[in-house]
């Protein structure tokens, strides 16, 4: 789907998020793409979606895990694994790109660098494009056609302020209406200077969703400390990482390892026992057989009676 730029204001925000998405199979463009072996979500209401990443070392992500490898344990209990998409099925990237007047010498890098981002996509996966500076504009809606994401990447232009963590709070909520794997991808060159939402909300409302966030700091984002500890805990609770992008060189260098990181993403889901009041629980994720492995995944979720 292509379109237009929608530009998103401010808006009310309500910070009651819905925890346990329904999975359902088949979406457009994603099921036909997997061998149906390596796919085994069924549509199950009511289930704690968790993507992980395996890794033995900096750089060695472990491909193809099937589903019997993978313990997960809600509060130390160990929970039945219900639906399970493997690294080879296709994910949903959204990307939201800082285009505020501080980007106007910096910009022209970042977009060469998504552009190759968006040629190292498989063809089952999908990107949406946004970028913020005083409010949100979404670019382009999800979609497998390269070229219209490219468009949407090479339209932008760099004015206005920094609502950053506002434009994370949206963005996550989007995502959290998309089914199977997904994650999202936050570049910016600032501290912000415009939201309503403070760092902590943002930071609350994506960790209880659980999209995985992936941030790349540069610029004058690096001179604030408590822009990269808000960064780096964003990041770090929804099983993403965060970056520090010390040069233009680098910029590159950074969606390479953020594109392998998500081509070897998995996503698991179980039931949540019942609950009777509004409680965090945390996550563990292990991989039987497998030793010394750093498993990324969200810490936890809220769960509801």
């Amino acid at each position: 789907m292509t379109g237009t730029s929608k530009r998103i204001g401010p808006g009310p925000y309500v910070l009651a998020i819905l925890a346990f998405p329904a999975i359902v199979l088949g979406q457009a463009g994603r099921a036909n793409d997997v061998n149906p072996s390596e796919l085994v979500f069924t549509a199950v209401a009511q289930l704690v979606e968790a993507h992980a990443t395996v890794a033995q070392g900096r750089r060695h992500y472990v491909q193809g895990l099937t589903k019997d490898r993978f313990r997960v344990y809600d509060e130390g209990i160990l929970q039945e694994i219900v639906g399970f998409e493997a690294d080879k099925s296709g994910f949903s990237c959204a990307l939201l790109l800082d285009t505020t007047a501080s980007m106007k010498h910096e910009l022209p890098t970042l977009k060469r660098a998504i552009l190759e981002f968006i040629d190292e996509l498989r063809p089952q996966d999908q990107i949406s494009v946004y970028a913020f500076s005083t409010q949100l504009e979404y670019l382009q809606p999800f979609t497998v056609d390269r070229s219209a994401a490219k468009r949407a990447v090479l339209q932008t232009r760099s004015a206005g302020a920094t609502a950053l963590f506002d434009s994370v709070y949206r963005v996550v909520q989007d995502l959290s209406e998309v089914q199977g794997k997904k994650a999202l991808v936050v570049f910016t060159d600032g501290d912000d200077n415009a939201s309503v939402l403070t760092a902590q909300s943002a930071i609350r409302s994506a960790g209880e969703v659980g999209v995985p966030i992936y941030s790349a700091a540069q610029g004058q984002a690096l001179d604030s400390k408590p822009l990269l500890r808000a960064l780096e805990e964003l990041c770090e609770s929804t099983g993403g990482r965060a970056f520090e992008v010390r040069g233009s060189k680098k910029v590159r260098e950074l969606f390479a390892e953020i594109s392998r990181s998500l081509r070897h993403a998995y996503l698991l889901a179980f039931r949540p026992r019942p609950a009777a009041a509004r409680e965090w629980r945390d996550i563990r994720i292990e991989v039987e057989g497998l030793r010394r492995a750093t498993i990324r995944t969200k810490r936890g979720y809220m769960a509801r009676p």
